[in-house]
């Protein structure tokens, strides 16, 4: 069960309304990399998760997910405040408040008049929170590499919020959000190489043939080695004859047809061959009047005087 403090995980200090930084934080509210994608995530997985480790770590941080997710919220909901009483009441001219919302470099007209200034579950760009964020898997070898990757997308984002405002309050506070993601991406870290063997992900081992062949497909200038592509790990593969067939087969592909099957096939590929000894009119030929061929044949068509 869950059971609600009202004092937040971190004290939030606004100095003063920025309806036009409210909007970028919408970003780590409903975006795909906010804390609410971050709850929903580690959320489901627990509730599948079987090893009480895990599971137990998985509920700890959605739940603080959440408690992330009601700090940048809150820190919306302050940002916004004077502009919200002041579209609430209109206690500006028509002009005055349509210049505050689409000033230079705010975007806030949406979710000011939308949503009355609150915590709209958007991202800075207006599109609307959805459970497609979540790509969990159900594989814990999957899933963790996929968590560690979501909590370092998600401190990138914070970084950037917090080098767009000079406000100490809120530097402070996306500073203590930023730093927990780094937090929860050491705890996944653990928790993936507490697991043993975990890499290939899933239980399938690869083929061995493929494992440890680097293609190089794209060829030209720029062509590096580096440790992606080492001889020590990889036998790297350039030659483009090599790359084609790679199964000793003959590179085509193939289905086994029933007799009726076939002599469907057969039927639609008789009925929608194409001709390519004709010469047909089309439409655009038609609109597009005599064209420069036309003239010349119509001229050497002409009989001589």
């Amino acid at each position: 069960m869950f059971a609600h403090n009202k004092r937040l995980q971190y004290t939030v200090r606004v100095r003063e309304c920025n309806p036009a930084l409210a909007n970028l934080m919408l970003e780590q509210f409903g975006g795909p990399q906010g804390e609410l994608a971050a709850a929903c995530r580690y959320f489901t997985q627990a509730l599948a998760e079987d090893d009480p480790g895990r599971k137990d770590m998985l509920l700890d941080i959605a739940t603080e997910e959440l408690s992330h997710l009601e700090v940048i919220g809150t820190i919306v909901a302050m940002l916004n405040k004077g502009a919200k009483g002041q579209l609430a009441e209109a206690t500006d001219s028509e002009a005055e408040l349509f210049r505050s919302l689409q000033g230079a470099g705010n975007d806030s007209h949406v979710t000011q008049v939308l949503y009355g200034g609150g915590p709209a579950l958007t991202n800075s760009g207006g599109q609307l929170w959805n459970a497609g964020y979540i790509d969990s898997i159900g594989e814990p070898t999957a899933d963790l590499r996929s968590n560690i990757a979501a909590e370092a997308r998600a401190k990138i984002v914070y970084e950037r919020l917090i080098a767009v405002t000079d406000d100490p309050g809120v530097k402070e506070a996306l500073g203590f959000l930023m730093t927990r993601e780094i937090a929860h991406q050491r705890s996944f870290e653990k928790a993936l190489y507490s697991i043993s063997p975990n890499f290939p992900p899933g239980k399938l081992p690869g083929k061995p043939e493929f494992a440890s062949v680097y293609y190089n497909m794209s060829q030209g200038e720029g062509d590096m080695r580096g440790p992606w592509n080492d001889n020590k790990i990889f036998l790297y593969e350039s030659d483009r004859e090599r790359q084609c067939a790679v199964d000793g087969g003959d590179g085509q592909a193939s289905v086994g047809l029933t007799p009726d099957e076939e002599r469907d096939c057969e039927a639609m590929r008789t009925r929608t061959a194409s001709d390519p000894l004709s010469e047909p009119v089309t439409g655009v030929e038609l609109g597009s009047g005599p064209t420069p061929v036309d003239a010349t044949n119509a001229a050497m068509d002409k009989p001589l005087p």
